[in-house]
Protein backbone atom coordinates (compact mmCIF):
# COMPACT_ATOMS: atom_id res chain seq x y z
CA UNK A 1 0.00 0.00 0.00
CA UNK A 2 1.09 3.55 -0.76
CA UNK A 3 1.64 5.36 2.55
CA UNK A 4 0.14 8.85 2.53
CA UNK A 5 -0.47 11.83 4.79
CA UNK A 6 -2.51 14.98 4.38
CA UNK A 7 -1.57 18.40 5.74
CA UNK A 8 -4.59 20.66 6.04
CA UNK A 9 -6.91 17.71 6.47
CA UNK A 10 -9.76 19.48 8.26
CA UNK A 11 -10.79 21.76 5.37
CA UNK A 12 -13.27 20.85 2.66
CA UNK A 13 -10.59 19.70 0.23
CA UNK A 14 -8.63 17.90 2.94
CA UNK A 15 -11.71 15.99 4.05
CA UNK A 16 -12.41 14.89 0.47
CA UNK A 17 -8.82 13.69 0.18
CA UNK A 18 -9.23 11.71 3.39
CA UNK A 19 -12.35 10.01 2.07
CA UNK A 20 -10.92 9.17 -1.35
CA UNK A 21 -7.59 7.89 -0.05
CA UNK A 22 -9.15 5.93 2.83
CA UNK A 23 -11.38 4.07 0.36
CA UNK A 24 -8.71 3.77 -2.34
CA UNK A 25 -7.62 0.17 -3.01
CA UNK A 26 -3.93 1.11 -3.31
CA UNK A 27 -3.38 3.91 -0.78
CA UNK A 28 -3.48 4.07 2.99
CA UNK A 29 -3.88 7.20 5.11
CA UNK A 30 -1.20 7.11 7.80
CA UNK A 31 -1.36 10.59 9.36
CA UNK A 32 -3.50 13.72 9.27
CA UNK A 33 -2.20 17.17 10.13
CA UNK A 34 -3.53 20.69 10.70
CA UNK A 35 -1.78 23.93 11.53
CA UNK A 36 -0.55 24.44 15.07
CA UNK A 37 -3.10 27.16 15.69
CA UNK A 38 -6.06 25.22 14.33
CA UNK A 39 -9.07 24.80 16.60
CA UNK A 40 -9.46 21.32 15.07
CA UNK A 41 -6.10 20.09 16.44
CA UNK A 42 -6.53 17.05 18.69
CA UNK A 43 -9.94 16.11 17.37
CA UNK A 44 -10.62 13.11 15.20
CA UNK A 45 -11.29 13.93 11.56
CA UNK A 46 -14.71 12.33 11.91
CA UNK A 47 -15.56 14.83 14.68
CA UNK A 48 -15.05 17.66 12.20
CA UNK A 49 -16.60 15.82 9.26
CA UNK A 50 -19.11 13.22 10.52
CA UNK A 51 -19.52 11.76 7.03
CA UNK A 52 -16.08 10.20 7.60
CA UNK A 53 -17.21 8.23 10.66
CA UNK A 54 -15.99 4.61 10.29
CA UNK A 55 -14.22 5.60 7.06
CA UNK A 56 -11.37 7.38 8.85
CA UNK A 57 -11.18 8.23 12.56
CA UNK A 58 -7.56 9.39 12.74
CA UNK A 59 -6.69 12.35 14.98
CA UNK A 60 -5.76 15.73 13.54
CA UNK A 61 -2.21 16.38 14.71
CA UNK A 62 -0.69 19.88 14.82
CA UNK A 63 2.15 20.12 12.30
CA UNK A 64 5.60 21.47 13.19
CA UNK A 65 9.03 21.71 11.57
CA UNK A 66 10.27 18.45 13.09
CA UNK A 67 7.28 16.55 11.69
CA UNK A 68 7.73 18.21 8.29
CA UNK A 69 11.29 16.91 8.11
CA UNK A 70 10.23 13.43 9.28
CA UNK A 71 7.28 12.84 6.95
CA UNK A 72 9.33 13.82 3.90
CA UNK A 73 11.24 10.56 4.43
CA UNK A 74 8.53 8.42 6.07
CA UNK A 75 5.73 8.87 3.53
CA UNK A 76 5.33 7.81 -0.09
CA UNK A 77 2.93 10.67 -0.84
CA UNK A 78 2.20 13.98 0.87
CA UNK A 79 -0.91 15.98 0.00
CA UNK A 80 -0.84 19.67 0.90
CA UNK A 81 -4.30 21.21 1.29
CA UNK A 82 -2.66 24.28 2.77
CA UNK A 83 -2.47 28.05 2.22
CA UNK A 84 -0.08 29.21 -0.52
CA UNK A 85 2.31 30.69 2.04
CA UNK A 86 2.59 27.42 3.98
CA UNK A 87 3.30 25.31 0.90
CA UNK A 88 5.93 27.82 -0.19
CA UNK A 89 7.59 27.83 3.23
CA UNK A 90 7.70 24.05 3.65
CA UNK A 91 8.51 22.88 0.13
CA UNK A 92 12.30 22.95 0.45
CA UNK A 93 11.99 20.56 3.40
CA UNK A 94 9.38 18.29 1.80
CA UNK A 95 10.28 17.90 -1.86
CA UNK A 96 13.08 15.81 -3.27
CA UNK A 97 13.01 13.25 -0.47
CA UNK A 98 11.20 9.89 -0.42
CA UNK A 99 7.70 11.37 -0.71
CA UNK A 100 6.13 12.75 -3.85
CA UNK A 101 4.39 16.02 -2.97
CA UNK A 102 0.96 16.97 -4.32
CA UNK A 103 0.45 20.65 -3.60
CA UNK A 104 -3.15 21.84 -3.92
CA UNK A 105 -2.25 25.47 -3.17
CA UNK A 106 -1.23 27.95 -5.86
CA UNK A 107 2.35 28.27 -4.62
CA UNK A 108 4.02 26.36 -7.46
CA UNK A 109 1.67 26.70 -10.44
CA UNK A 110 3.26 29.81 -11.96
CA UNK A 111 6.81 29.78 -13.32
CA UNK A 112 7.25 33.57 -13.54
CA UNK A 113 8.09 34.79 -10.05
CA UNK A 114 7.23 38.40 -10.92
CA UNK A 115 3.74 37.40 -12.05
CA UNK A 116 3.45 35.26 -8.92
CA UNK A 117 4.32 38.17 -6.63
CA UNK A 118 1.84 40.43 -8.43
CA UNK A 119 -1.09 38.02 -8.01
CA UNK A 120 -0.26 36.28 -4.71
CA UNK A 121 1.09 39.22 -2.76
CA UNK A 122 4.44 37.80 -1.60
CA UNK A 123 7.82 37.05 -3.14
CA UNK A 124 8.52 33.52 -4.36
CA UNK A 125 11.99 32.49 -3.19
CA UNK A 126 11.90 28.71 -3.75
CA UNK A 127 13.36 28.95 -7.26
CA UNK A 128 14.47 25.34 -7.70
CA UNK A 129 11.10 23.79 -6.90
CA UNK A 130 9.15 26.49 -8.72
CA UNK A 131 11.08 25.47 -11.85
CA UNK A 132 10.81 21.73 -11.18
CA UNK A 133 7.09 21.58 -10.33
CA UNK A 134 4.87 19.86 -12.89
CA UNK A 135 1.38 21.19 -13.53
CA UNK A 136 -1.11 18.51 -12.54
CA UNK A 137 -3.82 18.91 -15.20
CA UNK A 138 -4.16 15.17 -15.25
CA UNK A 139 -5.64 14.51 -18.69
CA UNK A 140 -3.08 16.73 -20.41
CA UNK A 141 0.29 16.03 -18.76
CA UNK A 142 0.21 12.36 -17.70
CA UNK A 143 3.84 11.49 -18.49
CA UNK A 144 5.24 14.62 -16.89
CA UNK A 145 3.14 13.96 -13.77
CA UNK A 146 4.29 10.34 -13.62
CA UNK A 147 7.95 11.44 -13.55
CA UNK A 148 7.63 14.40 -11.14
CA UNK A 149 8.68 14.87 -7.52
CA UNK A 150 6.36 17.85 -7.02
CA UNK A 151 2.97 18.19 -8.67
CA UNK A 152 1.23 21.57 -8.55
CA UNK A 153 -2.42 20.55 -8.67
CA UNK A 154 -4.39 23.10 -10.75
CA UNK A 155 -6.92 25.53 -9.38
CA UNK A 156 -10.61 24.81 -9.73
CA UNK A 157 -11.36 27.64 -12.17
CA UNK A 158 -8.36 26.79 -14.38
CA UNK A 159 -9.41 23.13 -14.46
CA UNK A 160 -12.89 24.07 -15.69
CA UNK A 161 -11.52 26.62 -18.17
CA UNK A 162 -8.56 24.72 -19.58
CA UNK A 163 -10.54 21.49 -19.96
CA UNK A 164 -12.88 23.36 -22.30
CA UNK A 165 -10.26 25.34 -24.23
CA UNK A 166 -7.15 23.17 -24.57
CA UNK A 167 -8.60 20.78 -27.19
CA UNK A 168 -9.20 23.80 -29.44
CA UNK A 169 -5.80 25.33 -28.72
CA UNK A 170 -3.87 22.10 -29.27
CA UNK A 171 -5.66 21.57 -32.59
CA UNK A 172 -4.75 25.09 -33.71
CA UNK A 173 -8.39 26.15 -33.94
CA UNK A 174 -8.37 29.22 -31.67
CA UNK A 175 -7.98 32.65 -33.21
CA UNK A 176 -5.76 35.27 -31.57
CA UNK A 177 -8.82 36.98 -30.09
CA UNK A 178 -8.94 36.51 -26.32
CA UNK A 179 -11.43 33.86 -25.19
CA UNK A 180 -13.91 35.20 -22.66
CA UNK A 181 -14.47 32.99 -19.61
CA UNK A 182 -17.32 33.61 -17.18
CA UNK A 183 -17.36 31.08 -14.35
CA UNK A 184 -19.51 30.72 -11.25
CA UNK A 185 -18.36 28.88 -8.12
CA UNK A 186 -20.19 27.70 -5.03
CA UNK A 187 -19.20 29.08 -1.64
CA UNK A 188 -17.06 26.04 -0.73
CA UNK A 189 -14.41 27.49 -3.04
CA UNK A 190 -13.67 30.08 -0.36
CA UNK A 191 -12.77 27.37 2.16
CA UNK A 192 -14.21 26.20 5.46
CA UNK A 193 -13.21 29.18 7.58
CA UNK A 194 -16.27 31.35 8.13
CA UNK A 195 -16.39 34.97 6.98
CA UNK A 196 -19.11 37.43 6.09
CA UNK A 197 -18.14 37.44 2.41
CA UNK A 198 -18.81 33.71 1.99
CA UNK A 199 -21.61 33.28 4.51
CA UNK A 200 -24.38 31.39 2.74
CA UNK A 201 -27.01 33.85 4.02
CA UNK A 202 -25.04 36.85 2.72
CA UNK A 203 -23.99 35.54 -0.68
CA UNK A 204 -25.84 36.57 -3.81
CA UNK A 205 -24.67 36.10 -7.41
CA UNK A 206 -21.77 38.50 -7.80
CA UNK A 207 -18.65 38.96 -9.92
CA UNK A 208 -15.37 39.40 -8.03
CA UNK A 209 -11.66 39.62 -8.76
CA UNK A 210 -12.50 41.48 -11.97
CA UNK A 211 -9.46 41.75 -14.29
CA UNK A 212 -7.21 40.70 -11.44
CA UNK A 213 -8.00 37.19 -10.22
CA UNK A 214 -4.92 35.03 -9.57
CA UNK A 215 -6.29 32.20 -11.70
CA UNK A 216 -6.16 34.30 -14.88
CA UNK A 217 -2.35 34.05 -15.34
CA UNK A 218 -2.55 30.34 -14.54
CA UNK A 219 -5.11 29.80 -17.31
CA UNK A 220 -3.08 31.91 -19.74
CA UNK A 221 0.18 30.13 -18.96
CA UNK A 222 -1.19 26.67 -19.74
CA UNK A 223 -3.44 27.72 -22.60
CA UNK A 224 -0.67 29.65 -24.34
CA UNK A 225 -2.60 32.88 -24.98
CA UNK A 226 -4.33 35.70 -23.08
CA UNK A 227 -7.93 35.36 -21.89
CA UNK A 228 -10.52 37.53 -20.20
CA UNK A 229 -11.54 35.70 -17.04
CA UNK A 230 -14.30 36.81 -14.68
CA UNK A 231 -15.17 34.64 -11.66
CA UNK A 232 -18.51 34.83 -9.88
CA UNK A 233 -19.66 33.63 -6.47
CA UNK A 234 -23.06 31.93 -6.38
CA UNK A 235 -25.30 31.05 -3.46
CA UNK A 236 -24.86 27.29 -3.71
CA UNK A 237 -22.48 25.03 -1.82
CA UNK A 238 -20.22 23.47 -4.42
CA UNK A 239 -19.54 23.20 -8.10
CA UNK A 240 -18.32 25.43 -10.94
CA UNK A 241 -20.07 26.25 -14.18
CA UNK A 242 -17.88 27.94 -16.80
CA UNK A 243 -19.24 29.51 -19.97
CA UNK A 244 -16.46 30.17 -22.48
CA UNK A 245 -16.88 32.18 -25.68
CA UNK A 246 -14.06 32.00 -28.23
CA UNK A 247 -13.53 33.03 -31.83
CA UNK A 248 -12.07 30.26 -33.96
CA UNK A 249 -9.66 30.39 -36.88
CA UNK A 250 -11.15 31.19 -40.32
CA UNK A 251 -12.87 28.30 -42.10
CA UNK A 252 -13.01 26.08 -39.01
CA UNK A 253 -15.64 23.37 -39.39
CA UNK A 254 -17.77 21.57 -36.84
CA UNK A 255 -16.11 18.32 -37.93
CA UNK A 256 -12.71 19.73 -36.93
CA UNK A 257 -14.07 20.79 -33.54
CA UNK A 258 -15.63 17.38 -32.94
CA UNK A 259 -12.36 15.71 -33.83
CA UNK A 260 -10.38 18.00 -31.51
CA UNK A 261 -12.53 17.18 -28.49
CA UNK A 262 -12.82 13.48 -29.26
CA UNK A 263 -9.09 13.11 -29.88
CA UNK A 264 -8.33 14.90 -26.62
CA UNK A 265 -10.75 12.98 -24.40
CA UNK A 266 -11.48 9.66 -26.10
CA UNK A 267 -9.78 7.68 -23.31
CA UNK A 268 -10.45 10.11 -20.43
CA UNK A 269 -12.80 8.45 -17.96
CA UNK A 270 -13.25 11.61 -15.88
CA UNK A 271 -14.11 13.87 -18.84
CA UNK A 272 -17.62 13.50 -20.23
CA UNK A 273 -18.56 15.09 -23.56
CA UNK A 274 -22.24 15.95 -23.41
CA UNK A 275 -24.97 16.45 -26.02
CA UNK A 276 -26.57 19.23 -23.96
CA UNK A 277 -25.32 21.95 -21.65
CA UNK A 278 -24.42 20.52 -18.23
CA UNK A 279 -25.77 21.68 -14.90
CA UNK A 280 -23.74 21.98 -11.73
CA UNK A 281 -25.93 19.28 -10.15
CA UNK A 282 -24.76 16.85 -12.84
CA UNK A 283 -21.25 16.81 -11.41
CA UNK A 284 -21.53 17.69 -7.70
CA UNK A 285 -19.96 14.94 -5.54
CA UNK A 286 -18.32 13.36 -8.60
CA UNK A 287 -14.81 13.51 -10.13
CA UNK A 288 -16.14 14.38 -13.60
CA UNK A 289 -15.73 17.38 -15.85
CA UNK A 290 -18.72 17.64 -18.19
CA UNK A 291 -18.23 19.53 -21.46
CA UNK A 292 -20.67 20.76 -24.08
CA UNK A 293 -20.04 23.08 -27.05
CA UNK A 294 -22.10 24.83 -29.68
CA UNK A 295 -20.64 26.45 -32.80
CA UNK A 296 -21.81 29.28 -35.05
CA UNK A 297 -19.94 28.58 -38.28
CA UNK A 298 -21.03 31.84 -39.87
CA UNK A 299 -19.69 34.02 -37.06
CA UNK A 300 -16.83 31.57 -36.31
CA UNK A 301 -17.67 31.69 -32.58
CA UNK A 302 -17.92 28.73 -30.24
CA UNK A 303 -19.51 28.64 -26.79
CA UNK A 304 -18.14 25.90 -24.53
CA UNK A 305 -19.73 25.13 -21.17
CA UNK A 306 -17.96 23.03 -18.57
CA UNK A 307 -19.10 21.88 -15.15
CA UNK A 308 -17.04 20.43 -12.31
CA UNK A 309 -17.23 19.90 -8.57
CA UNK A 310 -14.73 22.52 -7.40
CA UNK A 311 -13.66 20.48 -4.36
CA UNK A 312 -13.28 17.20 -6.30
CA UNK A 313 -12.29 17.52 -9.96
CA UNK A 314 -11.17 21.04 -9.10
CA UNK A 315 -8.96 19.87 -6.23
CA UNK A 316 -8.96 16.54 -4.34
CA UNK A 317 -10.02 14.13 -7.10
CA UNK A 318 -7.55 15.63 -9.55
CA UNK A 319 -4.76 15.29 -6.98
CA UNK A 320 -5.59 11.58 -6.69
CA UNK A 321 -5.63 11.27 -10.49
CA UNK A 322 -2.06 12.60 -10.38
CA UNK A 323 -1.11 10.11 -7.66
CA UNK A 324 -2.57 7.27 -9.73
CA UNK A 325 -0.42 8.34 -12.69
CA UNK A 326 2.65 8.42 -10.43
CA UNK A 327 2.12 4.81 -9.46
CA UNK A 328 1.01 3.52 -12.85
CA UNK A 329 -2.56 2.82 -11.74
CA UNK A 330 -5.48 3.60 -14.07
CA UNK A 331 -6.09 7.33 -13.74
CA UNK A 332 -9.60 6.87 -12.35
CA UNK A 333 -8.68 4.30 -9.65
CA UNK A 334 -10.43 5.09 -6.38
CA UNK A 335 -12.59 7.71 -8.11
CA UNK A 336 -14.92 5.88 -10.47
CA UNK A 337 -16.37 2.47 -9.63
CA UNK A 338 -15.51 -0.18 -12.21
CA UNK A 339 -17.49 -3.00 -10.58
CA UNK A 340 -20.66 -3.11 -8.44
CA UNK A 341 -18.90 -3.94 -5.20
CA UNK A 342 -16.70 -0.84 -5.39
CA UNK A 343 -18.11 2.27 -3.77
CA UNK A 344 -15.92 5.31 -4.14
CA UNK A 345 -17.15 8.87 -4.52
Amino acid sequence: MIKTCIIGASGYTGAELVKILALHPEFTVAQLYVSQGSSDAGQQISDCHPQLLQICDLPLQPINDALIAQIAWDMDAIFLATPHEASHEWMSQLAGKRAVVYDLSGAFRLKDKNVFAQYYGFAHTCDAWRDAAVYGLAEWYPQEIADASLIAVPGCYPTASLSGLKPLAEAGLLSQTRPVINAISGVSGAGRKASLTNSYCEVSLQAYGILGHRHQPEIEAFLGQPVIFTPHLGNFKRGILATITAQLAPNTTLAQIDQAFNDAYRDSVCIRLRNRAPKVDDVVNTPYCDIYYQYDANAQYIVVTTAIDNVLKGAAAQAVQCANLQHNFPIHTGLVATSPEQCFI
